[in-house]
């Protein structure tokens, strides 16, 4: 049966109300409303759910905001991830941005909550981006949304906006050598530079490179090895990975770097994916390529490989796809090169 009762402060004010329900094979639920309408009303919804045998303890929920959840997920989660950097990232824009909505309760969030934020950050950035950042939001509610009795996710039923992302950007005629210039006068992060060749070079992404270490790094076996964070499914004891082969321009470039002291516990980058991020739009700027993005140089070192006769297979081994329609928007062959295949 449910009590509802006056709380008070030290000068016998009313503060708020609490309600109590006792009932047996259940714990003791409790909570305390700004008014005693709100105090019976919750009582009344618990209780009909305790006596349908649909009740969850949704008590860790009423407690835990989702700021707090966010910050679990960026010191715990994240890290654990390939991709960790960039959802660090993105989930402190968040939380910086969206103060009021991080102050939420996970037992008070909606579906309305999500959607209002969605149609706000649609007339600041893509609908590539927002689908990207709810989907980051929908897994760092996932990560305690059992744990914490909710029964839904509340990002689970918005509709995502309609998304065309697709990107076919090369770089043409001078295009490197314009860059790499601007690069070497301007750019006050030595990484970059580095950073730009090994992408173009490797077809890695940025979250690989910076995880590089020189461990990793086989200039007798003339590869770099890529480590996975997920385990193979074969060999549950070890790592996923893959072979990345070095074109004799990313040995020596390696070489350079490692030539003094190549301590194998050290990264071959020393810059963070934040630092690379701001200096390559600083020098995209500069060299008048505002369109080109960090990851479109992996699109441009694999479709060279393809350019060169490499197979959609021994792409996938290079550039780590498991989809091989995923690897097909990578691999845009120029015409005039093809053609010349034709006779």
């Amino acid at each position: 049966m449910a009590t509802v009762t006056p709380r008070k402060n030290k000068h016998g004010e009313i503060i708020g109300w609490q309600a109590k329900i006792r009932r047996h094979g259940f714990p003791v639920q409790s909570i305390t409303k700004d008014s005693k309408k709100a105090a019976e009303d919750w009582a009344k919804v618990i209780e009909s759910e305790m006596i349908r045998g649909v009740h969850v303890d949704r008590s860790k929920a009423e407690r835990t905001t989702l700021g707090e959840v966010i910050n679990t997920y960026i010191l715990d989660v994240a890290p654990t991830h390939k991709g960790g950097d960039a959802e660090i990232l993105r989930l402190k824009r968040f939380v910086r941005a969206e103060a009021a909505l991080c102050a939420y309760s996970l037992a008070n969030l909606r579906t309305s909550h999500f959607e209002d934020f969605m149609r706000r950050r649609l007339a600041e950035v893509k609908p590539g981006t927002i689908k990207r950042e709810l989907g980051l939001l929908h897994s760092v509610i996932e990560t305690v949304r059992k744990s914490h009795g909710m029964v839904e996710n509340p990002i689970s039923d918005i509709k995502r906006p309609p998304v065309n992302d697709a990107r076919d950007i090369r770089l043409h005629d001078d295009d490197e050598e314009r860059l790499l210039a601007v690069i070497e006068k301007d750019s006050r992060n030595p990484w970059l530079k580095p950073a730009v060749i090994l992408a173009i070079e490797t077809a890695m992404r940025r979250s690989e490179l910076l995880a590089l270490r020189w461990l990793q790094v086989d200039f007798d076996g003339l590869r770099l090895r890529i480590l996975d964070s997920k385990p193979d499914d074969k060999r549950r004891d070890r790592l996923k990975g893959r072979d990345v082969p070095m074109s004799s321009r990313t040995y020596e470039l390696l070489w350079e770097l490692g030539a003094a002291e190549r301590p194998s516990s050290g990264h071959v980058l020393g810059t963070t994916a934040e630092g690379l991020k701001q200096a390559f739009e600083r020098a995209r700027t500069r060299a008048k390529m505002e369109h080109l993005n960090f990851h479109d140089l992996r699109h441009e070192a694999t479709s060279r490989l393809a350019e060169r006769g490499w197979n959609v297979l021994e792409l996938a081994a290079v550039t780590g796809h498991q989809d091989l329609q995923m690897l097909k928007r990578y691999t845009n062959l120029r015409a005039s090169d093809l053609a010349k295949k034709m006779g």
